[in-house]
């Protein structure tokens, strides 16, 4: 049985030329992005460890992921289904707003919207920035739409 059959008798699976929705990084430079990836998801920022803890195992609805490359670029968060990215900027992100600038839009032009918390506004009221994503993520549609 070849692939185009095996597709035709499972619809969940996945068209053989199609790649599963999670794979957004750049092939190009995926091995070299995974490293700092990795090194950045084993050391989150206290905003971050506090946010996860509000968006994580679909506390909003919503399946996020942390960490996640999209094209050349880590998000801090993501939601593939509404394809929203969430930042969390610290001090760092004063002195480069024109990068973080240049990165949002890229990342619209994929597809993707973008919304940013600073680190005071998550580590002072972490629930108001959960009900923030939350109301984001409601008012999407999905991105397979």
């Amino acid at each position: 049985m070849n692939e185009e059959e095996q597709n035709s008798d499972n619809d969940q699976a996945i068209p053989y030329n199609e790649k599963p929705r999670y794979i957004t990084a750049n092939p190009k430079s995926y091995d070299f992005i995974k490293q700092m990836r990795d090194y950045l998801k084993s050391n989150p920022t206290d905003a971050e460890k506090v946010l996860w803890k509000y968006l994580r195992r679909k506390q909003t609805g919503y399946r996020i992921r942390r960490q996640h490359i999209i094209d050349n670029f880590i998000t801090d968060f993501v939601c593939l289904a509404k394809k929203l990215v969430i930042e969390v900027d610290g001090k760092i992100h004063l002195q480069q707003k024109e990068y973080d600038k240049m990165r949002t839009a890229r990342l619209n032009e994929l597809g993707y919207q973008v919304i940013r918390f600073t680190n005071e506004e998550v580590l002072d009221n972490p629930e108001e920035v959960q009900a923030k994503v939350k109301e984001c993520l409601d008012d999407m549609r999905d991105s397979s739409n």
